[in-house]
């Protein structure tokens, strides 16, 4: 039974504030990575309200794309004829 006392004594003088301080740790690390969702939360809803405009400058950037494709093939047969 004294044994059972000493093994009682240990237990709440060294594991439970090793156990304690460990807890510590790991919800200090879980509001720090709480902290930093908020801000990337707050950034993607602030990138949200720029990336309107994105499907117009795709289309615009689709039709400058072709135009300078018809100028390229011209160029190119230019050069082919005058090469062969």
């Amino acid at each position: 039974m004294v044994l059972w006392w000493i093994g009682n004594f240990i237990l709440l003088l060294v594991v439970l504030p090793v156990v304690i301080y460990l807890l510590n740790r790991v919800l200090a690390a879980l509001e720090r990575i709480r902290a930093a969702s908020d801000n990337v939360l707050t950034g993607g809803v602030a990138l949200i309200g720029e990336l309107q405009g994105v499907p117009d400058g795709l289309a615009v950037t689709d039709e400058t794309i072709e135009a300078v494709k018809v100028g390229a093939v011209r160029y190119a047969g230019s050069v082919a004829k005058l090469l062969g």
